[in-house]
């Protein structure tokens, strides 16, 4: 169930007003939130292994601002967990791994431009805005097909993805989804928005 917190937050998602100074996310939350992911990172250790919980908190609690951007990962619905450690960078990668696409994140068409282009019915945000005011990135179709590999995901919603400059300058964008038990590329004019369609991110800390 939507919790009511999330239902204003949508909203706010949707008159491209998500982003929030840092000072109002309260110690408190921090608090909630940083147990509800040890909770989560403990209960899926096939997401994994080999990764020390212990490690990851203390790079969240030395970085505000990234768990900031998890804060509204969880409060869209992403539900984000670890997934990945980049021993080049030395950052742990967390994905939403919500079984369908973030409920809070949805009816959003792909970029600005598109945006401006509708003459009517406009959505009233795009994934891009909203990404970047929450501090992350939407998948990339290799990021997207790795998530589908651990698990089971969108199987009935869609989830736009990173769309290459190529694709993107003429006119289209780029979604996934997975049904039949196969992961499905797709594309759709950049502009189009449905109920059933958000984004998933990634985050590096």
């Amino acid at each position: 169930m939507v919790t009511e917190f999330v239902r204003r937050l949508d909203k706010m998602i949707m008159k491209g007003a998500i982003f929030m100074e840092q000072t109002n996310f309260t110690s408190e939350q921090a608090e909630v939130l940083l147990q509800k992911l040890k909770s989560r990172f403990q209960s899926n250790q096939n997401r994994h292994e080999g990764m020390n919980w212990s490690a990851i908190e203390a790079k969240l609690r030395s970085q505000p601002t990234k768990l900031w951007s998890l804060h509204f990962m969880e409060q869209t619905g992403g539900e984000p967990d670890v997934f990945s450690y980049d021993a080049e960078t030395s950052e742990y990668i967390f994905f939403d791994f919500s079984a369908e696409t973030p409920v809070g994140r949805r009816n959003l068409c792909y970029d600005r431009a598109a945006l401006e282009s509708r003459k009517e019915y406009k959505p009233e945000n795009n994934v891009l805005d909203v990404a970047a005011d929450m501090g992350v990135s939407l998948l990339t179709e290799d990021q997207y097909r790795a998530l589908q590999k651990v698990g089971a995901f969108d199987r009935k919603t869609s989830s736009w993805i990173f769309t290459p400059v190529q694709i993107r300058s003429l006119g289209g964008a780029l979604f996934c989804d997975r049904r039949y038990d196969h992961v499905f590329t797709y594309h759709n004019g950049a502009e189009s928005y449905y109920s059933s369609r958000g984004f998933r991110a990634a985050l590096a800390v």
